[in-house]
């Protein structure tokens, strides 16, 4: 067999898809190569826990389309301006455009709050209903894990009733993020959005065993199914080793912790701080509250981290926006004593310095104590936010729990006991908002498998020709867009005025055309190329490759590249996606035109 025969039985030409492209030339895969190619060349969707179409709306808001852009967003993400504000961003951190020589990533979070703000004020919302089933699922908590299940779940014909203790939906997102990074106007709208389609709300009410609360047993009785969702909310407690308030840190006054202390201020209790207000974590939170207790009047406001800020799992341009603020952030130390007055009143905080160790289970940093270091912070107000648990005393339904002394569960979040599921930071412990989000529709899907016995969707590879380059190879310089922030003194003294304020529609544009576009798959035709390497002289990139195979692994997707460097070996000249930047230098040279484009993205299609 040739060479060139043995590269095109190894994958360097696709086989004829099946089934037959409609007349629009669209056709949809679940071949493995092509699932494959997406899941490995589209980094930034398969780092979205939610699976968000990040180059098609990016496109989107290149053309202007902003209520297009917003539409896709929403397929995956039901809360896009929530998000566009507060994600995490995991997809900006594998960003192609983040890697080495390529300049800084893409402002995805940015460009996904655009589709929001700048879509029509008169835009629709399309979505596709499934008829009614006649099942009935019970949601218990209104956060975002069970926001996103709910919204699924109603659309594919199913009651859902939603069952909130607070007194307004959204849990960590109403009561735990203050407004000046998440308004309450976008909040409720979208909020609205989600729930709009026959979801019952009912708050005020408590699942629990005590008076004047509804038992888990209840809802079992009543409801075909049902998905516990209440989040993580209890605080760690501080590990202190010595002195007062060992036991319980709040018995000092002054002391609180952080969650508690948001959670009452977004109730509508007035809170007040010291002039010396000291945080301590690393987290959203720990941010979080300093930056109230700024607003609310302290005059010096420090968090004080276990190991070092560039370990400080949050967004960079939080910590950035921070120390704009006035706070200071101090690392390699831990408390291990709160010191208070005759009257109780907290002092200060006793610290040991620490160094750093080598790399934890969990992919962060140890921190090492350094004996005999101990030396004392003053501070009057000591918020504490080292993270969260779950508490599931609630339940009077026994649960099965795991070692962490959570809910334990299994496919599609199913506990011990039939027909009660269970989601989000519940099961998980503390995450971010787009992994509740992602994780809730995800076990949306699973119980409407177990209510209808059998899946009604699943994800297929859309395929589907593209005539010419969508970009320019002038975009790969274009700087990334800062966002625009309200002034300082504007700002801080003010709990409801937003901080970022967005980009318009030239920020939008110019930011949008630095994607890659990811999802356009660049392919040449064995059988056409006639070998001139006109393509690899003009590549700007390593991305073009003479290779003499192409690895199969066992589930069917692509693997390496057999690259090769001497003519008689060559089977194939092969676009490496993962290097390729869509320029179309290579399609705009070939004499042969061999070159193809086409988009490839996930969708979900009835069954």
């Amino acid at each position: 067999m040739s060479e060139r025969r043995k590269a095109k039985k190894a994958g360097a030409k696709r086989p004829a898809p099946a089934p037959t492209p409609g007349e629009d030339g669209v056709w949809y895969s679940d071949d493995p190569r092509d699932v494959g190619w997406v899941r490995e060349n589209i980094p930034c969707q398969s780092a979205c826990p939610a699976s968000t179409n990040i180059p098609a709306y990016i496109q989107a808001i290149m053309e202007q389309d902003y209520g297009r852009a917003y539409e896709i967003n929403r397929e995956a993400n039901v809360l896009p301006g929530v998000l566009g504000r507060i994600c995490s961003r995991p997809c900006e951190d594998v960003c192609r455009h983040g890697q080495p020589g390529n300049g800084a990533p893409v402002n995805i979070c940015h460009l996904k709050r655009s589709a929001s703000d700048l879509k029509h004020v008169g835009h629709r919302i399309t979505e596709s209903l499934y008829t009614p089933s006649g099942k009935r699922v019970a949601v218990v908590g209104a956060g975002p894990a069970g926001v996103a299940a709910a919204h699924d779940l109603s659309l594919l014909g199913h009651d859902v009733t939603i069952f909130e203790r607070e007194r307004d939906p959204g849990g960590m997102l109403r009561y735990g993020i203050p407004s000046f990074r998440l308004p309450r106007d976008v909040l409720h709208v979208e909020l609205h959005n989600a729930l709009r389609l026959g979801v019952e709300l009912r708050t005020g009410v408590e699942i629990g065993n005590e008076a004047g609360q509804t038992p888990l047993a209840r809802l079992r009785k009543d409801y075909d199914a049902v998905l516990l969702t209440t989040g993580s909310m209890a605080p760690v407690r501080l590990p202190l080793k010595t002195g007062a308030g060992r036991d319980d840190p709040t018995s000092i006054k002054g002391v609180e912790y952080g969650l508690n202390f948001l959670m009452e201020l977004h109730r509508g209790e007035k809170k007040k701080v010291g002039k010396r207000v000291a945080v301590v974590g690393a987290g959203f939170t720990a941010l979080d509250c300093a930056r109230v207790a700024k607003r609310l009047g302290a005059e010096e406001v420090t968090i004080h981290i276990r190991t070092a800020e560039e370990y400080i799992p949050v967004a960079k341009d939080e910590i950035f926006e921070s120390k704009r603020e006035g706070i200071r952030i101090k690392g390699l130390r831990s408390p291990v004593e709160l010191l208070a007055d005759e009257n109780g009143a907290l002092h200060g905080v006793e610290f040991v310095q620490n160094r750093l160790g080598g790399w934890r289970d969990n992919g962060r940093r140890q921190a090492i104590e350094i004996e005999g270091s101990e030396f004392t912070e003053p501070c009057d107000t000591l918020l504490i936010a080292i993270g969260q648990r779950t508490v599931n005393d609630y339940l009077d339904v026994k649960l099965e729990l795991d070692r962490w002394g959570s809910v334990k569960v299994g496919e599609a979040g199913k506990t011990s006991i039939k027909g009660i599921f269970a989601a989000g930071d519940f099961v998980s412990g503390p995450t971010t908002i787009i992994e509740a989000i992602g994780n809730g529709r995800h076990i949306a899907g699973g119980i409407d498998h177990w209510l209808m016995g059998h899946r009604r969707r699943r994800q297929m590879v859309r395929i589907e020709p593209v005539a010419g380059p969508l970009r320019e190879r002038a975009f790969d310089f274009i700087e990334g867009q800062h966002m625009p922030t309200a002034p300082l003194a504007k700002r801080t003294t003010k709990l409801t005025c937003e901080v970022e304020t967005g980009y318009g529609e030239e920020l939008s544009e110019t930011e949008s055309k630095r994607c890659y576009l990811c999802n356009l798959k660049y392919q040449i035709d064995v059988d056409n190329c006639i070998y001139c390497r006109a393509c690899i002289e003009v590549a700007p990139k390593n991305c073009i490759k003479l290779v003499e195979g192409v690895e199969i692994r066992k589930d069917g997707t692509y693997g390496e590249l057999r690259e090769t460097r001497q003519w008689d070996e060559v089977g194939a000249i092969w676009i490496d996606n993962n290097e390729c930047i869509r320029c179309g230098a290579c399609f705009m040279v070939c004499p042969t035109k061999c070159i193809s484009i086409t988009r490839n993205e996930f969708v979900t299609r009835d069954l």
